[in-house]
């Protein structure tokens, strides 16, 4: 037996739906929201320079821009990963009622829970972007072009703070910004690890459940549990490594302007 042409045509549907959610991901952002690398330098030079805490009302603006760019790719992933998540659903149903040759679809199957695995990567990515902005832009100031002579003597006076015993009160900004950023991985990764260890339980008993008989489902609920659990550590130790540098961010930071982090 075969899918059926209603089956058939849900399935190009959701098709359709992910590939639409992956181009708004890729293009919608920078369409809603502008800034360059370029202002975030020179609006961090000259913030730097002010010895104050409070940002400059120009690096706050690109701040804020940056956030909202991460909120939009946060929104457009989370539909990327809805649309898989239902593509996948039917896919499933597809091989449960398909008999005979089921290799493209559990192909097919494959391709969508390793995609939407990345999806899910984008989502925790952005969230923590957009909740500590500013933290996510400093790898602009090394990343890309080589810096100036402005952005260059900056970026000494930032690791000679950083390594000092000297305070700045914006090197001070920096750490908390850079804290927070990891702080906020630690808890998105530590909820994903949560759900996607739930999800491979719930194939776990589903693969104890189906008969033995039906070798093809029981391969395929067990692969799916399989990759689940793996995920679910790899997400895990992510979520380690983010707790760790939160509850000790300076030497991270420091480490990352000095190019060996």
């Amino acid at each position: 037996m075969h899918t059926t042409p209603p089956r058939g045509r849900v399935l190009a549907a959701l098709t359709a739906l992910a590939v639409v959610s992956l181009a708004a991901f890729v293009l919608a952002p920078p369409l809603l929201v502008g800034g360059s690398t370029g202002a975030f330098r020179a609006a961090f030079v000259e913030y730097w320079a002010t010895g104050e805490r409070d940002l400059t009302p120009r690096l706050h603006a690109v701040v804020d821009s940056w956030a909202r760019y991460h909120l939009v790719k946060a929104v457009t992933a989370a539909l990327l990963l809805a649309s898989l998540t239902a593509l996948g659903a039917a896919l499933w149903r597809a091989y449960r009622h398909t008999t005979g040759r089921r290799a493209g679809i559990a192909a097919a199957g494959g391709a969508v829970t390793v995609l939407g695995l990345a999806a899910v990567a984008l989502v925790m990515a952005n969230v923590q972007g957009a909740a500590s902005p500013f933290a996510s832009l400093l790898p602009m100031l090394l990343d890309g072009p080589a810096a100036d002579a402005p952005l260059a003597a900056t970026l000494d006076q930032v690791r000679q703070r950083l390594t000092g015993d000297t305070a700045a009160p914006a090197a001070g900004v920096m750490v908390d910004a850079f804290a927070h950023y990891h702080a906020v991985m630690a808890v998105v990764a530590g909820t994903v690890a949560a759900a996607l260890l739930a999800v491979s339980v719930a194939a776990g008993r589903r693969f104890l459940r189906t008969p033995a008989g039906d070798r093809g489902i029981r391969r395929a609920v067990a692969s799916f549990a399989a990759l689940m659990l793996l995920s679910a550590l790899a997400v895990a130790a992510v979520a380690v490594a983010n707790t760790t540098v939160a509850a000790d961010p300076a030497p991270a930071l420091a480490a990352f302007f000095a190019g060996g982090w």
